[in-house]
């Protein structure tokens, strides 16, 4: 290796670890740490799921606006906008908790936060890809992943037990029982952060020959390639089997995300296991989040070794039968933290390997010519399948009550795991295999 790639993968570290941080963070803001604020901000679990399931519409639609983000300006300059974005919607979030009509207030930052996180999605993946080259990307793949992973239990699990520990006065004693004002110092420290970050790469970003404006480009050129794109994606092979299986792998899931936050924190008298706001930010923001990320280790070892032809169906009664743990933990409402935390963690573990299978399978499915294109397009579809079962969670949980709500949960899982036996039947033996 020359001295010019060893300063240049020196540099990188200065920025690929705060830039891919600075991806999960509003992500998990959005999709995990509002649920947890509203459920202490007396809100039902019906509005919940359904509010902070419509958040999920940017990542769904992303990929009609991704050709605008390459046609406009730089994408250093995407990721600085957007980073000023997120920052200024956690400062409206924390700004308007105390208020009377904080939902509409607060929902409203949230979508900032929302459509500013997916725009610098796009922009950060593809300066990642300009600012350096292919092998450099291949050693780096692995350190973005881990610092997204970072800011999942920064995010789900410290600022949630800061917030906790705010609640109960443990760090300012003013704060104690006042739980908008916990809250609302929570989102401070995230505007803060993100006002730091932004500035941070402001001057920290490389700026690439190759991150320009495309100006030989037009808007009508760019929208007729993308649905000429679009179009060819719906010309795939098994079309039906594709959607069925994206939309079903995680049906189960989708509900369960939702509501597990929810069913830790309520009262007994609720059905909830009414544990304190911090420790579930460190059952299920750290510790959860910790055997999601060694399940996925785990689920690329054993498909990179033996394909996923052969580990498809295994790793979708992995990331479904675990849910099962849910409708024992509502059925006994168990006291002992080490029981909660164990069955937090198999639960997590299994999600973790069995995505595994989910993710490679999109790979799969956007081979060809508009590989790129067509994976942005299945992770959209990705997100809606999330987000339609998640807007009625809520609404069918407090009309089953916690153990039936988890065993239709359990119930919602069948589909997918026919989808995957039906997938394993079409795929190649080795695909998967390192």
């Amino acid at each position: 290796m020359n001295e010019s790639s060893v300063g240049k993968r020196k540099n990188a570290w200065a920025w690929i670890p705060t830039l891919y941080f600075a991806q999960g963070l509003p992500y998990v803001a959005v999709m995990t740490i509002a649920v947890i604020m509203y459920k202490r901000l007396g809100l039902s679990n019906t509005d919940i799921a359904l509010y902070t399931s419509w958040l999920y519409l940017p990542w769904v639609i992303k990929p009609l606006w991704s050709p605008f983000v390459d046609l406009i300006k730089t994408k250093r300059l995407w990721i600085i906008l957007m980073q000023s974005f997120v920052a200024v919607g956690f400062a409206g979030v924390a700004f308007f908790i105390p208020a009377s009509f904080f939902v509409r207030a607060t929902l409203a930052f949230f979508w900032l936060i929302a459509f500013s996180s997916a725009t610098h999605d796009i922009a950060a993946d593809g300066f990642y890809m300009l600012a350096l080259k292919e092998g450099e990307q291949s050693f780096f793949v692995g350190i973005r992943n881990t610092f997204y992973r970072f800011a999942t239990i920064f995010g789900q699990g410290i600022l949630v037990m800061l917030a906790g520990w705010l609640e109960e006065g443990k760090i300012l004693p003013s704060t104690a029982g006042n739980i908008p004002l916990a809250w609302s110092l929570s989102f401070y420290l995230l505007a803060a952060i993100f006002l730091a970050l932004a500035l941070y790469h402001k001057f920290i970003l490389p700026r690439p020959a190759s991150d320009k404006s495309r100006d030989n480009i037009t808007p009508v050129g760019l929208l007729k390639d993308f649905f000429l794109t679009f179009g060819s994606f719906f010309k795939k092979k098994d079309l039906g089997l594709v959607f069925f299986f994206i939309l079903t792998y995680r049906l189960g899931e989708s509900q369960l995300v939702k509501i597990a936050s929810p069913f830790l924190l309520d009262k007994g008298e609720a059905g909830g296991l009414a544990l304190p706001t911090a420790t579930v930010g460190m059952v299920y923001g750290t510790i959860g989040v910790i055997s999601l990320l060694v399940g996925g280790i785990i689920g690329g070892i054993v498909v990179s070794r033996q394909g996923l032809k052969k580990w498809i169906l295994p790793m979708a009664l992995a990331i479904n039968l675990p849910d099962l743990l849910y409708v024992y933990m509502a059925s006994v409402l168990p006291q002992n933290i080490w029981v909660i935390i164990a069955s937090v963690a198999m639960e997590q573990l299994g999600y973790g390997f069995g995505f595994t299978a989910f993710m490679l399978y999109l790979i799969y499915i956007a081979n060809g010519e508009h590989k790129t294109s067509h994976y942005a397009i299945g992770t959209g579809f990705m997100a809606l399948g999330m987000m339609l079962p998640g807007m009625a969670a809520g609404a069918i949980q407090e009309a089953l009550g916690y153990q039936r709500f988890f065993w239709f949960v359990c119930l919602c899982t069948l589909p997918g795991i026919f989808a995957s036996w039906m997938v394993s039947r079409k795929l190649p033996e080795d695909y998967g295999k390192k």
